[in-house]
C-alpha cells in the first residue's frame, strides 16, 4: 500500500493580504495555485484561487526523507501551511503511526509549521493589514492511498476495510471500535468511480485514488479547513470585543454629551470588519467547477460544523448591531437632553434679563 500522508495546518494572521501588491513584491516567488484537476471544469465557472509562495529549503527531514512543503495565503488573512511525506506500508493499521510525527531534529509538525508561519509572516509583513499573532493552528491530516497493492476496485477494498479505516481515522484500535462508530465515520464517504473514494473524520480522513492525483479533493478539504479557522478565529474576536463592550457599558464610558465617541467608533468599524470578512470566507467556494468536488466539500463542511459556526457568526454579529443601536440611541437622546437643557437654560437667562430690566 503506498501513498502519501497531507498535513494541513491553517493559521489566521491578519484581517486582510494585499494580494497584488505581495505578487509584484515577491515577483517570481509568487504564483497563482491551481490544483490539478482530471475532470474538465464547465466555462465560465470559477474557484478562489490562493497564491503560492516558494519557500527556502527548510532542511526539515521525516524518516530520513524531506518532507515537501506547500503555503498558501489567502486574501482574507489566512496561511495554510502543507507538509507531505510519502509512505509505503503492509496494512492499514501501520498508518497510525502517522497520526502525530516527531522531525528528525525533534520538532513536532505543529511547531514547525507554526515557525514555517512565522517566516512567512516575516516575508509578507509589508502587504499585512491589521496583522494579528497567529494561534493554534487548525490541524486536519488526510491518508492519500494511490495504490492498495494490485486491488483495483476501491469500492470493494473499502466494505472489507471499514473497521480497519475507521481505526486509522478516529486513531482506536479497531477491535475495540462499534459499529455505530463506524456508521458514523462513514457517514461522510464520497465517490465517483470505483477507482477513487474519500472518507472523512473530524480529525482526519482518507482519500483513496488510483490514478494518482487528489490535488483538487485535497484543495477542496483544505477550503474547509482555513474557513473552520477563520471561523473559530472570528468567535475568539467576537469574545473579547464584545467582553469588553459590555464592561464599557457596565461602567458607563460617558463623555459630557453622552456615550463617548471612541466606544462608539470600534463597535462600528468592529462590526463591518467582521461582516466583510464573514462574508469572504463563505464565498470562497461560491462556484465548484465539478460536483464530486462540491460533494466532497459539502461533506467537508458538515464535518467541521461550519454551518453552525457561521450561524454562531452571524447570531453574534446581530448582537453586535443590537448593541451598536442601544449604544447610539442612548448617545442621541443624551445630546437630545443637553440641547433641550441648554435650550431651556437660555430661555430663562432671557427671562431674567427681561425681568431685570
Amino acid at each position: 500500500m503506498k501513498g502519501e500522508v497531507v498535513y494541513h495546518f491553517a493559521f489566521d494572521i491578519a484581517n486582510e493580504v494585499l494580494l497584488e501588491n505581495m505578487r509584484d513584491g515577491l515577483g517570481e516567488r509568487v504564483t497563482p495555485f491551481e490544483p490539478r484537476t482530471k475532470y474538465a471544469a464547465p466555462r465560465g465557472v470559477t474557484l478562489h484561487r490562493p497564491l503560492s509562495i516558494a519557500l527556502r529549503n527548510s532542511g526539515a527531514t521525516l524518516a530520513g526523507k524531506p518532507v515537501q512543503l506547500d503555503v498558501h495565503v489567502y486574501e482574507f488573512g489566512a496561511v495554510a501551511i502543507i507538509i507531505r511525506t510519502t509512505f509505503d506500508v503492509e496494512t492499514l493499521a501501520d498508518l497510525a503511526k502517522l497520526h502525530d510525527l516527531t522531525l528528525e531534529d525533534g520538532r513536532r509538525l505543529e511547531q514547525f509549521a507554526e515557525n514555517v508561519c512565522v517566516d512567512v509572516c516575516n516575508d509578507i509583513s509589508l502587504w499585512l493589514v491589521r496583522p494579528s499573532q497567529p494561534p493554534e493552528p487548525e490541524a486536519y491530516t488526510v491518508f492519500c492511498v494511490y495504490d492498495l497493492g494490485g486491488e483495483s476496485d476501491v469500492e470493494c477494498w473499502l466494505s472489507e476495510h471499514r473497521r480497519d479505516v475507521t481505526g486509522v481515522l478516529s486513531n482506536l484500535q479497531p477491535d475495540c471500535l462499534s459499529s455505530a462508530q463506524i456508521d458514523e465515520v462513514f457517514r461522510y464517504h464520497r465517490s465517483l468511480q470505483k477507482t477513487d473514494a474519500v472518507v472523512l473524520d473530524w480529525d482526519a480522513g482518507l482519500v483513496v485514488d488510483l490514478s494518482g492525483r487528489a490535488d483538487d479533493v485535497l484543495f477542496s478539504i483544505e477550503l474547509a479547513n482555513v474557513q473552520l479557522e477563520e471561523f473559530r478565529q472570528m468567535d475568539r474576536s467576537l469574545d473579547r470585543f464584545l467582553d469588553k463592550a459590555y464592561d464599557d457599558l457596565e461602567r458607563r464610558t460617558f463623555s459630557r454629551f453622552g456615550v463617548s465617541r471612541t466606544v462608539l467608533s470600534k463597535l462600528r468599524w468592529f462590526r463591518i470588519d467582521l461582516a466583510k470578512l464573514e462574508d469572504e470566507v463563505t464565498n470562497i467556494t461560491k462556484f465548484f467547477g465539478d460536483w464530486h468536488l462540491a460533494r466532497v466539500y459539502l461533506a467537508a463542511r458538515e464535518r467541521f460544523h461550519l454551518d453552525r459556526w457561521r450561524n454562531s457568526i452571524e447570531h453574534r454579529l446581530s448582537q453586535l448591531d443590537q448593541m451598536y443601536n442601544i449604544v447610539r440611541t442612548e448617545a442621541m437622546s443624551s445630546r437630545s437632553f443637553w440641547l433641550e437643557f441648554l435650550i431651556v437654560l437660555l430661555i430663562a437667562l432671557e427671562l431674567v434679563r427681561s425681568l431685570w430690566k
